[in-house]
């Protein structure tokens, strides 16, 4: 049997949500953005399961464990297939072993739980849940948070997609991208002009405090009576 290609639209599409991904997986996590996972994988093939879960306040440390969990068509009950607390992976289905990777956050604070499956076969078809289990270490307490996304993953034999679509996707994943280049640049925009601000305050405070200083002395000072 020979082994399907993957068309180079579906690589373009994968490439695209692997940068968003990587935003999210990166230090700076200002921008954060929730995108939807890709939905249809080739035989054969790699295929990454999109999963991301952003804090609503950034400032907020927090770590968080994420569990994968498969439903295979046609059966009623999920199986537990993925688990990662970091930096520790593991796979706990036989039927997926040597095939997941974890590809989201490197570091304990994971907004993004992406994984890629190796060796896509039809039977990998099915829904897959993505569960966060997140602890937001406040200052007086800490704050548990669960969340779940659903992916519903078709797999076919060859990959084909109009160009009309292609390009919609495409432009929607670069318009992702341009709007967190963007925002970024406000953070530090903001930064810089807080910080001018507040360096030119202390500036005026100075001065303030000089010419009191000034106005507080006798002018009588130093001159000795004849």
């Amino acid at each position: 049997m020979s082994r399907t290609s993957v068309a180079p639209a579906d690589m373009i599409r994968q490439w695209l949500l692997l940068v968003v991904i990587s935003l999210c997986v990166s230090q700076c996590h200002g921008g954060c953005s929730e995108v939807d996972s890709l939905t249809k994988a080739v035989v054969g093939e790699r295929f990454l399961l999109g999963c991301i879960s952003c804090k609503r306040r950034e400032e907020v440390p927090a770590r968080a464990t994420v569990d994968w969990h498969f439903k295979p068509l046609e059966e009623e009950e999920f199986r537990y297939i993925f688990h990662y607390d970091h930096p520790s992976a593991f796979i706990l289905h036989e039927d997926f072993m040597d095939r997941l990777n974890w590809k989201g956050t490197q570091d304990s604070d994971i907004q993004a739980g992406a994984i890629s499956i190796t060796n896509v076969t039809f039977e990998d078809a099915g829904t897959y849940r993505c569960t966060f289990h997140r602890t937001l270490l406040l200052p007086l307490h800490i704050v548990n948070v669960t969340v779940e996304k659903e992916v519903e993953l078709s797999v076919v034999a060859v990959a084909s997609q109009g160009l009309t679509a292609v390009i919609s996707e495409i432009m929607m994943y670069v318009l992702i991208v341009v709007l967190q280049l963007w925002l970024i640049v406000v953070l530090v925009y903001c930064y810089k002009k807080t910080s001018d601000e507040h360096e030119a305050w202390e500036a005026r405070k100075a001065l303030k405090a000089q010419a009191e200083l000034l106005e507080s002395k006798d002018p009588c000072d130093g001159v000795q009576p004849e």
